[in-house]
């Protein structure tokens, strides 16, 4: 079977994966509006491309963080990737490793922080993590992971608690058996979905307080993943985050919030250029990608996407979806006239007004 765009990989994982497996990546939050929002957002935006610009020549390279990476897409902080293939986030890892981009590991992994490590020493990856009421637990995964070589800490704000998945309820989801949420190997009184109960979402009681005390466990970059205002975004520069990524969480968590991509610029304006800002959400082409750097990302990142190409090949599953994207992004990127991701502004873009 060729593979020729992303929704061909999500048209093979849900004809592939199980039903529960299919449910739990794809849930959104009650009416899902904001999930599928994400994606029509981009519809919405329309290009305006220059010509006989000489683009015989061009370089899809960026930086996060001050790290060279292949092109302006990253992986997503998603969890259980052991559903979609027996290898998990080492597959993950592998297939990002081998892009030269950026990989955001889930708490919720089903591959130890150990093991992904060892499956691509060479990996760039920064680590997804909650505060949890058990402080002492945060930080023992922050210095775990820094031990280890991630080289940033992607703080998840937009949970205190979990979204009305109507998938996970209907389906009664837990975790199956022979898979374990490895962060948590050690904890005791466990639960069906093999997580302590006090782990079950980070501290609904966390404040900005506590992105002082992460600061003060250590010298690592701390990003913020879930604003989605310009009055959050102005907080996360007082309290000396180096990014935020711009996030409903793909549409898991509050139904009804502003697509992704409609809340970047009002956040990209408040912050000025103080600190990166980065977006996940509702790509699926290159031209999403465009779209999303020109208003102002530094990066974009994927999640569904990958859990897609997981299902269907594992780590060349993986290595396939983003090369597709890198593909597409070169080519949007040279058709609008821009040789490289600097030359890409806010001048291609233009709202439709449909």
């Amino acid at each position: 079977m060729a593979m020729v765009c992303l929704t061909d990989f999500e048209k093979y994982a849900k004809e592939h994966l199980s039903k529960t497996a299919w449910d739990y990546y794809s849930a959104g939050a009650d009416e899902c509006c904001t999930r599928d929002d994400n994606l029509l957002a981009y519809r919405r935006i329309r290009l305006r491309p220059r010509v006989l610009r000489d683009v015989s020549e061009s370089d899809t390279r960026t930086t996060v963080q001050g790290m060279e990476i292949s092109f302006p897409v990253g992986i997503s902080p998603t969890g259980l990737h052991c559903l979609a293939w027996h290898e998990g986030e080492t597959a993950t890892a592998r297939g990002a490793e081998a892009f030269n981009t950026c990989y955001i590991t889930s708490t919720y992994s089903t591959s130890s922080v150990e093991e992904i490590v060892a499956a691509a020493p060479n990996g760039y990856r920064w680590f997804q993590i909650y505060v949890f009421q058990d402080r002492r637990f945060s930080e023992q995964i922050v210095r775990r992971v820094e031990a280890l070589g991630y080289k940033a800490i992607v703080l998840t704000v937009d949970v205190p608690y979990f979204g009305n998945r109507h998938n996970f309820i209907l389906n009664n989801f837990k975790l199956p058996p022979h898979l374990q949420l490895k962060i948590f190997n050690g904890m005791h009184q466990k639960q069906d979905n093999g997580v302590p109960e006090k782990y079950h979402t980070s501290d609904p009681s966390i404040t900005w307080k506590d992105i002082h005390w992460l600061q003060s466990i250590t010298s690592l970059p701390i990003i913020i993943k879930g604003i989605l205002t310009k009055e959050d975004a102005e907080l996360a520069v007082e309290h000396c985050v180096q990014g935020i990524i711009v996030s409903n969480h793909g549409g898991r968590q509050l139904d009804g919030t502003l697509a992704t991509i409609d809340a970047l610029s009002e956040i990209v304006g408040a912050v000025k250029g103080r600190i990166e800002v980065y977006l996940d959400g509702g790509i699926r082409t290159g031209s999403d990608v465009l779209k999303a750097l020109a208003l102002g990302a530094k990066c974009v990142f994927i999640g569904r996407p990958v859990v897609w190409g997981l299902a269907y090949k594992g780590e060349e599953g993986v290595r396939e979806v983003l090369q597709i994207l890198k593909n597409e992004f070169r080519l949007a990127m040279t058709l609008s006239g821009c040789r490289n991701v600097a030359e890409i502004n806010r001048n291609l873009i233009q709202f439709s007004k449909l």
